[in-house]
Protein backbone atom coordinates (compact mmCIF):
# COMPACT_ATOMS: atom_id res chain seq x y z
CA UNK A 1 0.00 0.00 0.00
CA UNK A 2 3.19 1.91 0.76
CA UNK A 3 3.28 2.53 -3.19
CA UNK A 4 -0.08 3.61 -3.87
CA UNK A 5 1.18 6.53 -1.44
CA UNK A 6 4.18 7.17 -3.17
CA UNK A 7 2.37 7.73 -6.60
CA UNK A 8 -0.19 10.44 -4.73
CA UNK A 9 2.32 12.19 -3.38
CA UNK A 10 4.74 12.03 -6.84
CA UNK A 11 1.43 13.01 -8.44
CA UNK A 12 0.34 15.83 -6.25
CA UNK A 13 3.96 17.34 -6.73
CA UNK A 14 4.16 17.29 -10.31
CA UNK A 15 0.85 18.89 -9.84
CA UNK A 16 2.39 21.74 -8.22
CA UNK A 17 5.14 21.71 -10.56
CA UNK A 18 2.96 21.75 -13.64
CA UNK A 19 0.80 24.54 -12.17
CA UNK A 20 3.76 26.80 -10.79
CA UNK A 21 4.87 27.83 -14.58
CA UNK A 22 1.61 27.98 -16.30
CA UNK A 23 0.25 30.68 -13.02
CA UNK A 24 3.62 32.32 -13.49
CA UNK A 25 2.99 32.54 -16.81
CA UNK A 26 -0.75 33.78 -16.22
CA UNK A 27 0.61 36.56 -14.15
CA UNK A 28 3.30 37.59 -17.01
CA UNK A 29 1.03 37.83 -19.24
CA UNK A 30 2.68 34.91 -21.56
CA UNK A 31 -0.02 32.34 -21.22
CA UNK A 32 -3.73 33.16 -21.87
CA UNK A 33 -6.05 30.56 -20.50
CA UNK A 34 -9.32 30.05 -21.88
CA UNK A 35 -11.36 31.03 -18.79
CA UNK A 36 -14.22 29.29 -19.57
CA UNK A 37 -12.20 25.63 -20.15
CA UNK A 38 -10.69 26.15 -16.67
CA UNK A 39 -14.10 26.97 -14.91
CA UNK A 40 -15.40 24.09 -16.48
CA UNK A 41 -12.66 22.21 -15.72
CA UNK A 42 -12.64 22.78 -11.96
CA UNK A 43 -15.66 22.13 -11.42
CA UNK A 44 -15.58 18.81 -13.55
CA UNK A 45 -12.10 17.96 -11.54
CA UNK A 46 -13.17 18.61 -8.25
CA UNK A 47 -16.84 16.89 -8.74
CA UNK A 48 -15.34 13.88 -9.96
CA UNK A 49 -12.81 14.05 -6.80
CA UNK A 50 -15.63 13.75 -4.71
CA UNK A 51 -16.77 10.79 -6.58
CA UNK A 52 -13.76 8.74 -6.47
CA UNK A 53 -13.72 9.58 -2.80
CA UNK A 54 -17.51 7.90 -2.43
CA UNK A 55 -16.51 5.04 -4.82
CA UNK A 56 -12.95 4.40 -2.49
CA UNK A 57 -10.34 5.57 -4.96
CA UNK A 58 -8.83 6.27 -1.45
CA UNK A 59 -5.36 8.08 -1.67
CA UNK A 60 -5.06 8.27 -5.59
CA UNK A 61 -7.94 10.56 -5.48
CA UNK A 62 -6.13 13.25 -3.48
CA UNK A 63 -4.06 14.61 -6.54
CA UNK A 64 -7.19 15.23 -8.26
CA UNK A 65 -8.54 17.40 -5.10
CA UNK A 66 -5.39 19.53 -5.13
CA UNK A 67 -5.76 19.55 -8.98
CA UNK A 68 -9.39 21.07 -9.15
CA UNK A 69 -8.80 23.50 -6.56
CA UNK A 70 -5.88 25.05 -8.47
CA UNK A 71 -7.70 24.86 -11.78
CA UNK A 72 -10.31 27.05 -10.10
CA UNK A 73 -7.98 29.34 -8.92
CA UNK A 74 -6.65 29.68 -12.69
CA UNK A 75 -9.89 30.19 -14.06
CA UNK A 76 -9.99 33.44 -11.83
CA UNK A 77 -6.55 34.57 -12.51
CA UNK A 78 -7.55 34.50 -16.08
CA UNK A 79 -10.57 35.87 -15.83
CA UNK A 80 -8.86 39.27 -13.67
CA UNK A 81 -5.98 39.07 -15.91
CA UNK A 82 -8.49 39.13 -18.77
CA UNK A 83 -6.61 36.38 -20.75
CA UNK A 84 -9.25 34.75 -22.98
CA UNK A 85 -12.83 35.73 -21.77
CA UNK A 86 -14.67 34.82 -25.12
CA UNK A 87 -17.29 32.83 -24.18
CA UNK A 88 -19.12 30.90 -26.88
CA UNK A 89 -23.43 29.10 -27.30
CA UNK A 90 -21.15 25.54 -26.99
CA UNK A 91 -19.24 26.86 -23.79
CA UNK A 92 -22.59 27.79 -22.66
CA UNK A 93 -23.77 24.15 -23.02
CA UNK A 94 -20.42 22.53 -21.51
CA UNK A 95 -21.37 24.14 -18.32
CA UNK A 96 -24.70 23.30 -18.19
CA UNK A 97 -23.57 19.67 -18.55
CA UNK A 98 -21.30 20.25 -15.85
CA UNK A 99 -23.99 21.76 -13.65
CA UNK A 100 -26.32 18.56 -13.99
CA UNK A 101 -23.79 16.07 -13.09
CA UNK A 102 -24.97 16.85 -9.68
CA UNK A 103 -28.41 16.07 -9.67
CA UNK A 104 -27.73 13.29 -11.75
CA UNK A 105 -25.43 11.60 -8.93
CA UNK A 106 -28.17 12.66 -6.80
CA UNK A 107 -31.11 10.82 -8.33
CA UNK A 108 -29.22 7.82 -8.98
CA UNK A 109 -26.80 7.41 -5.84
CA UNK A 110 -24.38 6.30 -7.95
CA UNK A 111 -21.59 8.22 -8.37
CA UNK A 112 -20.72 6.31 -11.72
CA UNK A 113 -23.22 8.73 -13.34
CA UNK A 114 -21.63 11.73 -12.53
CA UNK A 115 -17.64 10.48 -13.60
CA UNK A 116 -18.93 9.60 -17.15
CA UNK A 117 -21.23 12.77 -17.55
CA UNK A 118 -18.20 15.01 -16.46
CA UNK A 119 -15.45 12.79 -17.87
CA UNK A 120 -17.44 13.78 -20.93
CA UNK A 121 -17.77 17.21 -19.71
CA UNK A 122 -14.06 17.88 -19.27
CA UNK A 123 -13.15 16.41 -22.61
CA UNK A 124 -15.39 18.86 -24.40
CA UNK A 125 -13.98 21.67 -22.36
CA UNK A 126 -10.81 20.87 -24.19
CA UNK A 127 -12.91 22.41 -27.70
CA UNK A 128 -11.98 26.27 -26.57
CA UNK A 129 -8.50 25.80 -25.97
CA UNK A 130 -8.15 23.62 -28.89
CA UNK A 131 -9.88 26.30 -30.81
CA UNK A 132 -7.35 28.74 -29.53
CA UNK A 133 -4.21 26.49 -29.63
CA UNK A 134 -4.99 25.68 -33.51
CA UNK A 135 -5.32 29.67 -34.15
CA UNK A 136 -2.36 30.31 -31.55
CA UNK A 137 -0.15 27.66 -30.56
CA UNK A 138 1.95 29.32 -28.39
CA UNK A 139 -0.97 30.93 -26.51
CA UNK A 140 -0.42 27.31 -24.57
CA UNK A 141 2.32 25.66 -22.64
CA UNK A 142 3.48 22.11 -24.25
CA UNK A 143 5.40 21.29 -21.00
CA UNK A 144 2.15 22.04 -18.55
CA UNK A 145 0.14 19.52 -20.77
CA UNK A 146 3.30 16.48 -20.85
CA UNK A 147 3.09 17.18 -17.30
CA UNK A 148 -0.74 16.38 -16.52
CA UNK A 149 -0.04 13.51 -18.74
CA UNK A 150 2.05 12.05 -16.49
CA UNK A 151 0.71 12.94 -13.24
CA UNK A 152 -2.67 11.39 -14.48
CA UNK A 153 -1.24 8.05 -15.36
CA UNK A 154 0.19 8.53 -11.70
CA UNK A 155 -3.14 9.00 -10.29
CA UNK A 156 -4.51 5.70 -12.08
CA UNK A 157 -1.74 3.62 -10.42
CA UNK A 158 -2.38 5.30 -7.18
CA UNK A 159 -5.74 4.31 -7.15
CA UNK A 160 -7.08 2.17 -3.82
CA UNK A 161 -9.91 0.95 -5.44
CA UNK A 162 -10.10 0.23 -9.83
CA UNK A 163 -13.37 0.80 -11.43
CA UNK A 164 -14.97 2.76 -14.18
CA UNK A 165 -15.56 5.23 -11.67
CA UNK A 166 -12.46 6.08 -10.56
CA UNK A 167 -10.14 5.23 -13.39
CA UNK A 168 -12.05 6.76 -16.64
CA UNK A 169 -11.49 10.17 -15.38
CA UNK A 170 -8.09 10.11 -14.67
CA UNK A 171 -7.08 8.14 -17.55
CA UNK A 172 -9.41 9.87 -20.36
CA UNK A 173 -7.83 13.30 -19.13
CA UNK A 174 -4.34 11.80 -19.64
CA UNK A 175 -4.71 10.87 -23.08
CA UNK A 176 -6.44 14.74 -24.07
CA UNK A 177 -3.43 16.06 -23.06
CA UNK A 178 -1.58 14.02 -25.24
CA UNK A 179 -3.73 14.74 -27.86
CA UNK A 180 -3.19 18.61 -27.33
CA UNK A 181 0.54 18.35 -27.02
CA UNK A 182 0.40 17.06 -30.19
CA UNK A 183 -2.12 19.27 -31.87
CA UNK A 184 0.21 22.22 -29.88
CA UNK A 185 3.19 20.47 -31.44
CA UNK A 186 2.26 20.33 -34.89
CA UNK A 187 0.68 23.54 -34.98
CA UNK A 188 4.03 25.02 -34.42
CA UNK A 189 5.74 23.43 -37.02
CA UNK A 190 4.19 24.80 -39.40
CA UNK A 191 5.17 28.01 -41.17
CA UNK A 192 2.61 30.09 -41.06
CA UNK A 193 2.41 29.82 -36.73
CA UNK A 194 5.93 30.22 -36.54
CA UNK A 195 6.79 33.32 -33.80
CA UNK A 196 9.28 34.19 -31.76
Amino acid sequence: MIYKETFSAIAIVLTFVAFYPYVRGILQGTTRPHVFSWLIWGMTTFIVFLAQLEARGGVGAWPIGVSGAITLLIAVLAYIKRADVGITRTDGLFFALAITSLPLWFLTSDPLWAVLVLTVVDLLGFGPTVRKVYADPYSESLPFFALFAVRNSLVVMALEHYSVTTVLFPAAIALACVLLMVLIASRRRMPETNKV
